[in-house]
């Protein structure tokens, strides 16, 4: 599959001047999407679009393609599905070159976090979608003022929901769009066909609009550059949380007794932890790879789904994962041995226990201060409802999209 990142950075911005390259953590703006365009190896070829020479040789230096535009799709009436035109006609005319996927990237949005823009193609593709955009949830109950006065929007003010049993609702962050080239030469639009979401915390979806933004972007790269050995922040979208049982729910002993019955060692703690999750979400399930009846137990009593016999766990995790409409870099999964390898690679979270094999720690995102059957789940679910709490705190801080720069 042919993929194309286009980065639309024209230099005539007028609310603030040479916005694309003003410098941000030592480098100019443009820069840090194009990063974030090649880091992802789903995309083959990088492309900045512009009118400015000193964005083309910037550009350049950070090892992306330039393709000039005119100026008459540069002025500020321009549209940024103008200048994606622009480019898909010039490589196809060009270089012949036709791909599958574009991925429109905002140079206005340089908090996104590694992972986010393959996480976009991941879901447009599992969703089968036509188009992408990247959004942020909306949390609590929004109005509208017009001429007309104000007017509840997101709700019905006379039959208030309570919070958490209100429908979802996103805004657009302007950060990553993805789509088929057809959709955009058929509506003259990034959006069209079956239309599919990427979410992104609040905290994630900054743009840079005024002039007073810029200090203000500074302040959280800085922030968003965690120390060596940290561990990394859930962003309070994670939509399935999947546990091994054996070395993760327990301590990976197992007692027998002279008639050959198997007995577990379970943590109160962990069982807290999930009734919690129930509550705030995200749905828990697991995957075992024994048939033990003290799994079925243990889960019936604590409410949570469970499958056991998974000799190929990643198998049995996609299907659930398309079953469920779940995009892998949404699933956060908790793992402590070798067999958990090819899970841990294919979903957005993987996270090992503290005691797990050396392999399994390598692999993970992140690693729990409790070892396996001591407190480790009580400690992911614990991290997973306060990533809900902070992303719904705010949400009410979110930024509308900005325009191409």
């Amino acid at each position: 599959m042919n993929c194309l990142a286009v980065i639309p950075a024209r230099g005539g911005s007028k609310g603030i001047p040479r916005k694309n390259l003003a410098l941000i953590a030592g480098r100019p703006l443009v820069a840090h999407t194009i990063e974030h365009a090649k880091a992802a190896s789903e995309i083959d070829r990088v492309v900045v679009s512009t009118e400015d020479e000193t964005i083309a040789r910037v550009a350049r230096e950070a090892d992306a393609e330039v393709v000039m535009r005119p100026t008459e799709l540069s002025g500020d009436t321009a549209t940024s599905e103008s200048a994606l035109l622009h480019v898909l006609d010039v490589l196809e005319a060009r270089d012949r070159y036709v791909p599958d996927l574009v991925v429109f990237l905002q140079a206005t949005s340089p908090l996104r976090r590694p992972g986010d823009v393959s996480g976009a193609i991941a879901t447009l593709l599992a969703e089968h979608a036509d188009s992408l955009f990247s959004g942020c949830p909306v949390h609590g109950f929004v109005w509208r003022r017009d001429a007309a006065g104000v007017s509840s929007v997101t709700y019905d003010f006379r039959a208030r929901p309570r919070r958490q049993e209100a429908a979802e609702h996103l805004v657009e962050n302007g950060s990553i769009y993805v789509f088929r080239p057809w959709v955009l030469r058929q509506f003259g639009n990034r959006l069209g066909g079956r239309i599919a979401v990427y979410r992104m915390a609040p905290e994630h979806s900054f743009q840079i609009d005024e002039p007073g933004d810029l200090g203000l972007l500074e302040r959280l790269l800085a922030t968003a550059k965690a120390p060596d050995g940290a561990e990394p922040t859930t962003d309070g979208l994670i939509e399935l949380l999947v546990l091994d049982f054996d070395g993760v729910l327990t301590d990976n002993r197992v007692m027998v007794d002279e008639d050959g019955r198997e007995t577990v060692a379970c943590h109160r703690g962990d069982g807290w932890g999930l009734a919690r999750l129930k509550e705030a979400g995200p749905p828990v399930v697991v995957l075992s790879l024994e048939t033990n009846r003290v799994v079925a137990a243990r889960c019936q009593k604590l409410g949570i789904e469970y499958v056991q016999s998974c000799t190929d766990k990643l198998t049995t995790l996609r299907q659930l994962a398309s079953d469920r409409g779940v995009a892998p870099a949404r699933i956060a999964y908790v793992g402590n041995d070798v067999n958990d390898l090819p899970v841990m690679r294919w979903v957005g979270l993987p996270i090992a226990v503290a005691d797990a094999v050396p392999e399994a720690r390598t692999a993970a995102h992140w690693v729990t201060a409790a070892p396996g059957g001591w407190g480790a789940v009580r400690e992911v679910t614990d991290r997973l409802i306060a990533a809900r709490e902070r992303a719904s705190r705010a949400a009410d801080g979110s930024s509308s999209p900005s325009t191409e720069g």
